[in-house]
């Protein structure tokens, strides 16, 4: 069966997973992590992504981020993967794959779910169990939208920069977020999106972005379809 090709669109970010072949380690010291770094931001500037967040796993990583031109990613994800593994299988004296096939992605909407799969990327130390509380993890975004450390790497989405006008006040909003753990059915969600290559959004996004596309962004529809009573309208879940 042909693979589904990946939804991209320029201007809509992505939340991408990428994991080690087997669940195996991609990382084996903060080396690895520090060269890993310093070759996304590289590729992201040579394929023109803006990232806004991200976390680096053991075995795992998580990036959130936007193309400038359809097809970005994609090109930006290839070029990655493969100097890094070239460099971390001289490293540490292996050969073969490093990465489990090709990477997972969702498109987002980002008037609705970007905080949303934002805080979820940056919330994964402390429901993997390494950490209590984000800030404690050095490897991803927080500290910087947290605390304001700084990280030439990231490139704020406008919906953070329009938390607060100043710097003081859209660091505490976004503490402000984490105050709380995200829904259970909201994790469900993120994770399904975008580990069966789906979009996350609301049904107006899910629709534009399906006309633009000209194909469906969202899992089919299985069984039979609910019985609408006349003069009734089927309710709408909001998550």
């Amino acid at each position: 069966m042909a693979r589904r090709p990946r939804l991209e669109l320029a201007g809509v970010p992505l939340h991408v997973i990428q994991r080690g072949n087997n669940r195996a380690a991609c990382f084996h010291a903060d080396g690895d992590r520090y060269l890993y770094l310093r070759l996304l931001a590289a590729a992201a500037s040579r394929f023109g992504c803006l990232l806004h967040a991200y976390v680096l796993m053991a075995n795992h990583v998580h990036l959130l981020l936007t193309p400038q031109e359809s097809g970005a990613v994609a090109s930006m994800m290839q070029d990655l993967g493969r100097r890094y593994v070239r460099i971390f299988n001289d490293v540490h004296a292996r050969t073969g794959t490093l990465w489990e096939g090709r990477y997972k992605a969702a498109m987002v909407d980002s008037d609705r779910y970007l905080l949303i799969c934002q805080r979820y990327i940056e919330m994964n130390p402390v429901r993997a169990g390494i950490v209590s509380a984000p800030a404690d993890f050095q490897w991803s975004s927080h500290r910087y939208y947290a605390f304001g450390n700084n990280n030439p790497l990231l490139t704020p989405h406008p919906v953070v920069q329009g938390l607060a006008m100043g710097q003081v006040q859209r660091r505490e909003a976004y503490k402000a977020l984490f105050s709380q753990a995200l829904q259970p059915e909201l994790i469900d969600l993120i994770r399904t999106t975008a580990n069966q290559g789906w979009a996350l959004g609301s049904e107006r996004f899910l629709q534009h972005v399906e006309g633009t596309l000209g194909r469906s962004v969202r899992p089919p529809k299985r069984g039979r379809p609910r019985k609408v009573v006349a003069g009734k309208n089927p309710g709408e879940m909001l998550i």
